[in-house]
């Protein structure tokens, strides 16, 4: 057992690495939502801007804020677990939510003008990637936050909840550059090879979008950066243990 010690320090590192992720995702946010108004109209519901509501959800939703939620274990360090996992849930939620409005605008935009829907690569990689998501959601609720599971159920899920968290926003990366390729080919088809200023803004999107995954996934990666366990938490996770299986607190 470790002796009392205060609260580990923050590594001296990562809140510049925390800093750049902010900046990197607030400008892809920002940058998609430009590329928008300036070259695709802006956006609208009942319109043929519908299309536009699209990439814009989709990248607040599942590239930043996804992001900022498998941060938070790294950000607030020394804030109560519980707090800290209802945070985590409810940026994941948000997420969800501004995916799924993503999801239905271009549904609806493809059947009011009789597009086909789910034919190219990026469409079933979005539907996977969404299903994913939501599943991913739903099972981490239901070990993390709610009450019923057990102690050893909770620590032999655990590895696979943060893999399949870092996988899925992985993905979701891969299949927004995948999606941006797509917008450019339609609209600008032969021109994009003539370095369209529409064409060099989203490729610079498309950089930005890789930095901001790498930097979450590097940040995520630090194993010394992880958020260490306070004195009162391990007591509370050796009391529920003991409440769910009988066993003795002994060493984990």
């Amino acid at each position: 057992m470790e002796s009392s010690a205060g609260p580990a320090p923050t590594p001296r590192a990562l809140p510049y690495y925390v800093a750049l992720s902010q900046l990197l995702g607030l400008t892809v946010v920002a940058m998609t939502g430009a590329w928008l108004g300036l070259y695709r109209g802006g956006i609208a519901w009942e319109s043929a801007l519908q299309f536009n509501v699209h990439p814009l959800c989709m990248v607040i939703g599942l590239i930043f804020l996804q992001g900022d939620a498998l941060l938070v274990y790294r950000v607030f360090r020394k804030e109560a677990k519980r707090t800290t996992k209802i945070l985590h849930g409810l940026l994941h939620v948000f997420a969800v939510v501004i995916a799924l409005v993503g999801l239905v605008a271009v549904f609806d935009y493809h059947k009011k003008k009789g597009y086909a829907d789910l034919y190219s690569l990026h469409s079933w990689c979005g539907v996977l990637v969404f299903a994913l998501y939501f599943v991913q959601w739903l099972v981490g609720f239901s070990f993390f936050l709610f009450p019923g599971a057990s102690f050893s159920l909770r620590s032999r899920y655990r590895p696979q909840h943060i893999f399949f968290g870092a996988a899925i926003f992985l993905l979701s990366v891969g299949t927004a550059l995948l999606g941006l390729k797509e917008a450019l080919l339609f609209k600008l088809g032969a021109k994009y090879s003539e370095s369209e200023p529409e064409g060099i803004l989203a490729n610079v999107l498309g950089l930005l979008l890789v930095c901001f995954g790498a930097t979450v996934l590097y940040i995520l990666a630090q194993a010394d950066w992880k958020r260490p366990p306070q004195a009162e938490e391990q007591a509370l996770s050796m009391d529920f243990k003991t409440l769910t299986e009988g066993d003795s607190p002994g060493s984990q």
